[in-house]
């Protein structure tokens, strides 16, 4: 195995990175898995229940996607994993060819009421039936393979924001535990299994996580346990102190971020694999993504506009309808306004990942960086936060902090 810049590492039959280049501390790379390869920093739309809401397969390959995520718990509970395998597994059921990531649903169960921890693993209630339910860290890899990812996300113990140090110690200890029952549990060779460091944003316990998530020699490690409410430096402060402690020839993905700014500065950071529902869960209320910051195209000031969701981009609803469409469409809850809105904020997401890759490329990533959050982040914002903390520690508020300050161009 090599770090060197254009080298590639194999972590099994089937998948390999490469490090193409660098740019300081961003990577531009390529995963390959049995389904294909895809490009290196990447953003990876949310399929929970194996399909990306308001997006059919094709128009998500439109988009410029080449890999998307579908949920272990989600599929579990519906329609089932044993069905999925049946007819063909999850690349076939939802008629996907290209590199699929399964989350072990380890995220979902701790965020449920009634969650009873043990070392075994976690007894839950399913919220619609009240049937209790089990789930370990074998099982989350049974329900994973019969499901047929490419890339599967350990079982890990997250923790929420603020915890305890001793909580979040525990954590540590147990996903570390875990992860040698999910490695151990695994029985096919064409699924690559990822390793998620924890320890919430004590510097310390990440330092630890790492080191001992890293000493099962994994095909890629995951940070995960952030994006829960930590300010945007604490979040990146915890990236910092990380990633020195993740090998340079296996890629790095970081779980649940997707604001863009915070990609921008987590790529910097040495990150190369992000995903969100952000993009998609924001576009069925009607909120658009645009270089010079996002807005809501529900309000009445867009009834009458003509111009497109956003003039400088290529996608198949801005080449075609006119933010008063769209307007129409979301305050009539019709699902074409949602349909039109997702595609859009997607491509935008795909444009932004490839300006990025680009960029490390040209060796010029620095500038982009500062131009893209110059020009992305309203005047509000720029007084409120300087280049080195671009997010207040607001609640879910803080999913809409620019949508009524930012108008997009005309031209």
């Amino acid at each position: 195995m090599s770090s060197a810049d254009g080298e590639q590492t194999k972590a099994g039959s089937g998948f390999g990175f490469e490090l193409i280049g660098t740019d300081e501390g961003a990577r531009r790379g390529r995963v390959s898995v049995p389904h294909g390869s895809f490009e290196t920093p990447a953003f990876m739309p949310v399929g929970t229940r194996g399909t990306v809401k308001g997006m059919t397969p094709r128009d998500l390959r439109e988009t410029g996607s080449e890999i998307c995520l579908g949920n272990t718990y989600h599929l579990n509970i519906a329609p089932g994993e044993k069905i999925v395998k049946k007819l063909g597994g999850l690349h076939e059921f939802m008629a996907w060819d290209k590199p699929i990531l399964t989350d072990s649903g380890g995220f979902q169960v701790f965020s449920l009421p009634k969650l009873q921890v043990e070392e075994e693993g976690v007894t839950f209630q399913f919220k619609k039936s009240g049937t209790s339910i089990k789930l370990t860290p074998e099982k989350s890899i049974a329900i994973q393979e019969a499901l047929g990812a490419d890339i599967m996300m350990a079982f890990d113990h997250v923790v929420a924001y603020p915890a305890t140090y001793r909580d979040a110690q525990d954590a540590v200890y147990r996903t570390a535990r875990w992860l040698e029952r999910c490695k151990n549990a695994q029985t096919r060779d064409d699924q690559f299994l990822f390793g998620i460091v924890q320890g919430s944003t004590f510097h310390d316990l990440r330092v630890m996580s790492a080191q001992l998530t890293v000493e099962l020699d994994l095909p890629g490690y995951a940070i995960g346990g952030l994006s829960v409410g930590e300010p945007h430096g604490l979040m990146m402060e915890t990236i910092e102190v990380t990633e020195p402690h993740l090998p340079k020839d296996k890629p790095r993905y970081l779980m649940g971020v997707g604001y863009p700014e915070d990609i921008i500065e987590a790529v910097a950071r040495g990150v190369d694999m992000f995903d969100c529902v952000l993009p998609t869960r924001l576009a069925r209320s009607g909120v658009i993504f645009t270089r010079r910051g996002r807005y809501r195209v529900t309000k009445a000031q867009y009834k009458h506009d003509k111009y497109p969701l956003d003039t400088n981009c290529n996608c198949y609803a801005c080449q075609n309808f006119s933010r008063a469409y769209l307007n129409h469409l979301i305050n009539s809850k019709e699902i074409l306004g949602s349909v039109l809105a997702t595609m859009h904020n997607i491509t935008f997401y795909q444009d932004l990942m490839r300006a990025i890759r680009q960029a490390i490329e040209e060796k010029r990533f620095d500038s982009f960086r500062r131009g893209f959050l110059d020009e992305y982040l309203s005047e509000d914002r720029k007084e409120e936060l300087d280049m080195g903390d671009l997010r207040s520690d607001d609640d879910d508020d803080d999913l809409w902090r620019n949508e009524h300050s930012v108008v997009p161009p005309k031209r």
